[in-house]
């Protein structure tokens, strides 16, 4: 070897080696040494094979091989066993020198990214298990709970309101059929939904906005009006847009109730729904004036599931991650700005 390339072969914290076309080291570096924990003599007595995981030999060999009919090695990956019993994955790269029949290579320790590689796959893994065990559930409860529903309808429909003369009572019996007749469609709704095989695959509609909003205030109408909210609404920039229906449901339903439940005390809530094209992207804003959120401490946890802000013990944590995962699954995007005792204000941003 070039004396001048003596300090950057010992210092250098890659592992650097050269090895004969027979299969043995001729030379290691000390970071080579250190990561493996044989002597340099050590290393030199017997074939590289030996020191090489055994599942990986075969592979390694064809390789090798390839290298001795002078065609350069680069991105490839093997386990080496150390001293201690250890596994280290090396990622190499390696140039053969036919005239003088050696090889020079240079090999990185991967061996932290691969567990992490690894960890991600099984954090993926338990997800997938999780969300196809909440889907089942979601349909399952979605499913089971029709049979009470219909009787409930049933019951009510027997009602025979002509000998009813008190008028709030009609009202109230009235308000009771149109939201039990709501909840039953979104169910059905729900169930349709959990039939398609994959999000991505889902059929888009051309949803509008204000008949979405007329469907879910009719669902929650007494809610509304205990809490004596107020709308201000304005489709009127984009009356619609290319979305799934089911899913813009489920997210006015459940912003609408969450500014109705976290409205500051003795403050009615005033909503405000608008949406806009600016170019060329389709934007939905909703505004509430409710309690709202201290962004610096909990911006970055809003659409984290089972996340609670308020201390509402009616809180689930549940909503506003349903709500980031209806709207991001569909190609779409979602910001919060909030300020505490102001209101918060949610941008939706759709799929182009």
């Amino acid at each position: 070897m070039n004396p001048q390339l003596e300090p950057f072969f010992d210092q250098s914290m890659d592992c650097l080696c050269i090895a004969d076309y027979n299969g043995y080291f001729v030379r290691v570096n000390p970071a080579f040494i250190k990561l493996l924990g044989y002597t340099e003599e050590e290393l030199g007595s017997k074939l590289i094979s030996e020191f090489i995981y055994h599942e990986d030999r075969e592979r390694t060999a064809a390789h090798r091989e390839e290298l001795k009919n002078n065609v350069p090695l680069v991105n490839f990956e093997n386990r080496y066993v150390c001293k201690s019993g250890a596994i280290v994955w090396l990622h190499w790269t390696s140039i053969p020198l036919e005239n003088e029949r050696l090889i020079y290579a240079i090999a990185k320790d991967v061996t932290h990214t691969k567990k992490l590689e690894k960890e991600r796959i099984l954090h993926l893994s338990q997800l997938s298990k999780v969300n196809e065990k909440l889907k089942q559930q979601n349909y399952s409860t979605s499913h089971d709970l029709r049979s009470p529903l219909n009787n409930m309808l049933s019951l009510v429909n027997l009602l025979d309101l002509t000998k009813i003369d008190d008028a709030d009572t009609k009202e109230i019996l009235s308000l009771i059929k149109l939201s039990a007749e709501g909840l039953k469609n979104t169910m059905n709704a729900y169930i349709d939904s959990y039939s398609e095989e994959d999000v991505r695959d889902m059929v888009l509609e051309d949803v509008d906005f204000k008949n979405v909003f007329d469907k879910v205030q009719n669902s929650i109408s007494s809610l509304i009006q205990r809490a004596g909210a107020k709308f201000h609404i304005d489709f009127s920039a984009m009356p619609s847009v290319h979305f799934k229906d089911i899913y813009m449901e489920s997210i006015f339903l459940n912003l609408i109730t969450n500014s109705i439940k976290y409205a500051r005390p003795s403050v009615p809530p005033i909503i405000s729904m608008s949406t806009a094209q600016e170019n060329g992207k389709k934007k939905l804003t909703y505004t509430d004036n409710g309690l709202g959120f201290d962004m610096e401490k909990v911006g970055s946890l809003i659409f984290k599931l089972n996340e609670k802000f308020h201390g509402n013990e009616d809180s689930k944590g549940v909503g506003l991650y349903l709500v980031h995962e209806q709207v991001t699954s569909l190609g779409g995007s979602i910001s919060v700005d909030s300020k505490v005792n102001q209101g918060t204000t949610f941008t939706i941003l759709f799929k182009a």
